[in-house]
């Protein structure tokens, strides 16, 4: 009898000394040595923090009639409107909107908060930098805005010529 309580108590010294190097280390594995979000926000840059000096010199290239345009593309979820006010060949973005879209997905807080209006009037135009996490809702604004500025190319070609003297 003694040699089986001796047998178990061996084997559960063994046990417990092998199960107890298995969890000795708790790096990387989302225990409590793991980062938390506050720790890690303090740490990486936020991609929605940049700094935009708008030039009210600066103009569109091309001919554009003066007016209120919008423009619309397929976004990550849904459609993006941005709606400019040309004057002067100047753009000034009036609004950019997303359909559909959830928070923190696709670019969301970068319409939200405006940063893709300032982009577009920094550039004067559709060519604006990718914001990280939003590839397709950049490239959706991107289209959008093209699609207004179009429109009002279209409206600078349209307008009436005044006929030479004698016609």
């Amino acid at each position: 009898m003694r040699k089986n309580i001796a047998a178990v108590a061996c084997s559960a010294a063994a046990l417990t000394l092998g199960l107890s190097g298995c969890g000795a280390s708790f790096e990387g594995s989302g225990s409590k040595d793991a980062a938390s979000a506050e720790q890690l926000a303090l740490h990486e840059e936020d991609p929605w923090a940049f700094q935009v000096t708008l030039d009210s010199q600066k103009r569109a290239e091309g001919v554009l009639a003066d007016g209120v345009y919008t423009g619309t593309a397929p976004g990550m979820e849904g459609m993006v409107s941005v709606t400019l006010l040309v004057d002067d060949n100047h753009i000034t973005c009036l609004e950019t909107t997303q359909e559909g879209e959830s928070q923190s997905r696709g670019g969301y807080e970068a319409i939200r908060d405006g940063k893709y209006a300032l982009m577009i009037e920094e550039a004067q135009g559709s060519d604006i930098d990718t914001i990280s996490g939003a590839t397709i809702t950049t490239a959706a604004v991107k289209n959008a805005t093209e699609n207004a500025l179009d429109q009002a190319r279209i409206a600078a070609q349209t307008v009436d010529v005044p006929a030479a003297a004698g016609e």
